[in-house]
């Protein structure tokens, strides 16, 4: 259950800090306003906190394990935000990334 648990909690991550991110960019490089900026800081602020509920107790760990789901996680927000379309290589990357993610955080230890 616990794998289900982080997994919860790393995609909730990937929604805060790339939603967060994304409403940056619409509020300033897309001239939206400040409301989205705004809004952006907040979701980034809150994203800060969802890490700590992760069950391993090693932020580095935590920290490079959820880069692989920040990477595949982008992909797919241009994806469905900006229509943008991945390459095969965006995509292998993208599953590398993901690969990576879970020998970092699920691998099993002997600790």
């Amino acid at each position: 259950m616990s794998v289900l648990r982080s997994a919860a909690l790393f995609v909730l991550a990937a929604l805060l800090e790339i939603g967060g991110a994304w409403l940056v960019w619409q509020g300033v490089r897309e001239n939206r306003g400040w409301l989205w900026a705004a809004g952006g800081v907040l979701a980034l602020g809150a994203y800060g906190f969802v890490a700590t509920f992760q069950p391993d107790a090693h932020f580095g760990r935590v920290l490079a394990a959820y880069g692989g789901i920040f990477v595949a996680g982008s992909i797919l927000w241009g994806v469905v935000a900006d229509g943008y379309r991945p390459d095969r290589w965006d995509i292998t990357g993208a599953l590398v990334c993901l690969a990576g993610m879970a020998v970092i955080m699920y691998a099993p230890r002997g600790n």
